[in-house]
Parts: structure tokens; sequence; C-alpha cells
């Protein structure tokens, strides 16, 4: 070799270790014309970040994604002391307290795992860190179906013996043992924090239920009390039972996926019925019993599970009856029928009535209604749905976002059912790349900044900007530190000020289109 080429190496090698230490690789950004990029990964390269570092008293830390390219950039500056607010501006008030953070995640569902382990090895590598690791978003929220759904490739539960009360013929399957529970375990490894997981039912067996079918109009069989309904209570025991075996405990159970869905005739996917009325006294009667009297017993409980347009009604009528109460944690909601439930009337009116039970956002996806394309790559207005729905939900006592499925293919499944959905990582098992789309950034914004224990804070505006609709939600990190997210949805930059009385201002621009977290410390 010679001397120019040694020292050239020697440059590389150097600038690689340099790279290392430092933490952070740029967006391998690509265009597929749709108004924004991906960051396409592989098994040799995949973007990522630096591990979150407080920044010195008196200075900030700046995150910025935006549709014009940037993903989660990093910059600084310092507060100014008696220095002029604009006349638009946000003002901490970290006196006014709120609820706290349970945290932020996705699905592993079957058809994520089986995008993921359709990658090699080191690509799905790439893949979880970007989930659950500091170099990635480090996700600590992950919602596990028990046994199929319509993001499976066949339908199945996990006792299909028919009449067996009992259970003994209760076993995980392959969705299980191979993908799922192999995903988890690896995600937990590389995670900094203990991953909070909690489990859904889609369905239970046919032979408990009415139609004697996994999809369509149905419930189960008998009423609250008899042997249908202790054996679907003891399913869940099962489950957590058998994943215990793998070291997989679990934070919380839902009582079932959309119970509504279960009320519609030809429902096209796995469902499960119930009335507010019949959970209710399912939970008192049987399951929750039932998880009081096993070794999961510190297992949360969490019921609806499905649109929020049902509250508070459906909120009313369980936990008003005291026993039923009594084993309940937190209330569930999803985001497809958001349009129809003002904020205001569903989750903030819930919080007021029962302000002992957590609101957890538990699904979420784009691409879901009939009149939308499926998988967009590059689509930046979907990211921004994202962080409107996570502002608002967080800005009216919810606790948590849950995305859907981890990864998606090109299509948007594989989905029995053909119900097909975006999803923040999007896989090409052809090309063994996987791209993370804007939807992927936004939730990074929260998850990787706003951890479990932080607890929302007070933030006025000091007058209402006509020209603009900045979104914008402070929190205060179990470390002492504050968190600002700012979501700018209009094509205009906005200026603005943010003020912390106890530290000083900031003179702020959120560009057209992005979103912005901002981090810093209070004196202690």
């Amino acid at each position: 070799m010679r001397p120019g080429c040694a020292s050239v190496l020697r440059w590389l090698l150097l600038a690689q270790a340099v790279a290392q230490a430092v933490g952070g690789r740029p967006c391998n950004a690509k265009d597929f014309g749709h108004g924004s990029q991906v960051c396409a990964c592989s098994a040799t390269y995949c973007d990522t970040l630096d591990p979150v570092v407080l920044p010195a008293p008196g200075t900030y830390v700046k995150y910025e994604s935006s549709k014009a390219g940037k993903r989660l950039e990093r910059s600084q500056g310092s507060f100014r002391q008696n220095a002029e607010t604009p006349d638009f501006h946000l003002t901490l008030n970290t006196a006014q307290r709120y609820q706290k953070v349970k945290g932020f995640g996705g699905s592993v569902t079957d058809s994520a795992a089986i995008n993921i382990q359709s990658l090699s090895k080191d690509a799905q590598n790439h893949l979880l860190r970007s989930y659950f690791s500091e170099e990635g978003i480090e996700y600590n929220l992950v919602r596990v179906p028990m046994a199929s759904t319509d993001f499976s490739v066949r339908l199945y539960t996990y006792a299909d013996a028919v009449g067996d009360f009992e259970l003994k013929h209760f076993n995980l399957t392959e969705e299980d043992t191979q993908m799922k529970i192999p995903i988890l375990q690896a995600a937990q490894a590389m995670a900094k924090r203990p991953l909070s997981l909690y489990a859904s039912p889609w369905t239970s067996p046919v032979w408990m239920k009415t139609n004697g079918a996994m999809t369509g109009r149905g419930t189960l069989k008998g009423s609250p009390g008899d042997k249908y309904h202790q054996a679907w209570a003891k399913y869940f025991i099962r489950f957590l039972d058998e994943y215990a075996k793998y070291n997989l405990t679990f934070w919380a159970v839902t009582a079932g996926n959309e119970p509504t869905a279960g009320e519609i005739v030809f429902y096209p996917f796995q469902c499960l019925g119930f009335s507010p009325e019949h959970q209710r006294d399912f939970i008192a009667r049987d399951l929750g019993p039932a998880l009081a009297n096993s070794s999961h017993r510190h297992v949360r409980l969490i019921i609806l599970d499905d649109q929020r347009v049902m509250l508070p009604y459906w909120a009313q009528v369980v936990l008003k009856d005291p026993v039923a109460a009594g084993y309940i944690s937190g209330i569930g909601i999803h985001w497809y029928l958001d349009f129809l439930a003002p904020i205001d009337l569903t989750l903030s009116i819930t919080h007021h009535l029962f302000p002992d039970y957590f609101l957890l956002s538990t699904e979420a996806s784009t691409g879901s209604y009939f009149w939308e394309p499926r998988v967009v790559l590059g689509d930046w207005d979907r990211g921004s749905k994202y962080s409107h729905s996570i502002l608002t939900n967080l800005n009216n006592y919810v606790t948590g976002w849950t995305d859907w499925n981890l990864a998606l293919d090109l299509e948007g499944g594989p989905n029995w059912s053909k119900n097909y959905v975006d999803s923040p990582i999007i896989v090409d098992s052809s090309k063994d790349v996987f791209y993370k789309q804007p939807m992927f950034y936004h939730l990074g914004h929260f998850s990787k900044f706003i951890p479990e224990g932080s607890q929302r804070v007070g933030l006025s505006v000091s007058k209402k900007c006509r020209w603009c609709n900045l979104e914008h939600s402070a929190f205060l990190r179990p470390d002492g530190a504050v968190v600002l997210v700012v979501l700018n949805r209009s094509p205009a930059d906005v200026s603005f000020g943010i003020s912390d009385p106890r530290v000083g201002s900031i003179e702020a621009t959120a560009p057209s289109d992005s979103i912005q977290t901002f981090l810093w410390k209070q004196p202690a």
C-alpha cells in the first residue's frame, strides 16, 4: 500500500471512530415523490441518534424534523435574560401539574413480526434498535395481541379444542414462540428502560361464541359468572402464564379489542362483542377476580379499547359499579372515529368524572379509510396527523399513545382480510431494506424525550396567533428537565418566543410543516 493510501485509510478509520463515538448517523434519504422523504436502512447502514444528554444550565437543545427534509436534527442555543419576548410567546408554568406520562410505542402483531423477520439479521437489528435503543426513538410501550388479528395470515386462538372449559389444550402458537416472543425479548434487551407490555384479545375461541365464528356479530355464550365467561377469563391468565415462561411479564391487559365491532353484522375480521353493561359484569364476576386471584394480580386492567366516541358513556356504565371499578386501572381509546367525537366532550369530561383512572391511546394507523391509499412512502402529512393526535390527547389528560403495526410491507400487510394500512416503518424484503417514514420521526419527538413518569405542566399562550396554529405541550421530566414539543402544520414559518421564568427566554421559529422538541434544565 502506498503511503498516501495508508494515510487516507487512517483518516477514514479515524473519521469512522469519531462518528461512532459521537453516535448519530444521518438519514439516507430517499424520495418516492410523495412530498417528503423516507430514511432508507439496510443490513449495512441505518441512521441513528445520540443518546439524550441534558444541556448545560442556561442553554437548550432543539431537535427538529420537517417536510423539507430534517429528521430529528439537533442544534443548541442559550436562553436570554431580561430580553423582550415576541408578541406571540409560550410561557411555562411548572406549578400547574396535570397527568403523568406512561409512554409511547407500537404493536408487535403477527404481520409486524413477519416483516421484521423477513429481513437479514443485521437489518432486523437496525430496525429494532431504531425503535427501542438509545440510538433510536426509545419506545417503552408495546401492545401484544393475544392470538390472531386481521394482521395475521390465518385465523386462530390458543384454545380451539371444542368444549375445553378447563383450557387443558391451551397452547401458544408458532406466531408467539417463533416470532413475537423473540422480537419482544430482543427489544427488551436493547432498551435502556424496562418495556411495558400490554395484551389485547380480538376474539375468543369460536366454541365460546354465540355465532360460532371469529368474525361477524357475536358475543360470549351464556351470561357473566357462567362456565363460558369463567373459561374466557381463565384464557387471559393462561396467556400471561405462558409468556411468563419466556421471561416476559405484562404491565396491563385490555378487556378486549374494539368490543363494539362484535355488535356489527358481517364484521369482516376477528371480534368479540360486548356492551358496556356486559363488559362491566364480565369484569366484576369473572375477569377481575381471575386476575386478582392469580400470580398476575399486579397486571393493570384497561376497559373500552375502542373509539373515544363511546366516552364518557362507556366509562359511566362500567366504573359506576364499585365491584367492577375496583379491578380497573384505565381506559383505552382508538383514534379512527375521532372526527365524530370532540376531544373536550369525550376525554376531558371522562378524566374529570373519573380522575383516578388513566386514559391511554391504544391504537392508531393512517391509510385506514376506504378512500385513502394504503402505503404512501414519504407522506409528511401522515406524520403531522400523528403528532396532532398525540398533542391533543396529551393536552386532554391522556397518559400515552400507541401506534398500530411496528412494520408492514409495501402493500400495507400482510392482512388476511385485506384491511391494509400504513406504518411508520415499511419493509421491502426483496431488497433487504426498510424505510423509516415521517410518522416514525414524529413519534420520536415524543417517545425519545418524554420518558415514563414525566408530568404535563402549564403552558400559557400570550395571544392567539391569527395567521398560524402552533400546537404545543410541555412536560417536566423525572430528572427535572423541561421538554416542550411544538408542531407547525401550516405552510408558513412562525416566529414565537418561549419563556421559562426560572431560566430566561428563547426567540424561536417553527418552520412550515415542522415539529420541534426543546429540552433544557431548570435550576435545582
